[in-house]
């Protein structure tokens, strides 16, 4: 929450918290981030998030209870969007499940025309 609504920093924008590894010693964070908007805006995000770190490291202190405070690295989680490719790729592949008719069953101006009786 810290990052969303105390960090000032103009670069830090559109940011996600996806996962947190603690070393296993608990001196050390790493904080994977998602970023939405261009690698240059992922990269200005990392770099404001890296700058904000003392302060954020800060904010951890006053709620934990340990003998040392974590020291905190920010990486991009590339997962969020590689799936947001993936799914991208999947609708231009799939078809549309609005569409009206069914792929499986032939529309009534493909079917065979039917015999008038004489």
């Amino acid at each position: 929450m810290a990052i969303l609504t105390e960090v000032r920093d103009p670069r830090v924008r559109d940011v996600t918290v996806t996962r947190v590894e603690m070393a296993p010693d608990m001196r050390g964070a790493t904080v994977h981030v998602s970023v939405m908007g261009t690698p240059a805006q992922q990269q200005l995000a990392l770099r404001g998030l890296s700058s904000s770190a003392g302060f954020l490291q800060s904010r951890i202190a006053e709620r934990i209870e340990t003998r040392y405070t974590p020291r905190l690295r920010f990486e991009l989680d590339g997962g969020v969007k590689h799936a947001l490719d993936i799914s991208r790729v999947l609708d231009s592949v799939l078809p549309d499940p609005d569409q009206d008719g069914d792929p499986a069953t032939p529309s009534e101006s493909h079917a065979a025309p039917a015999r008038e009786k004489p």
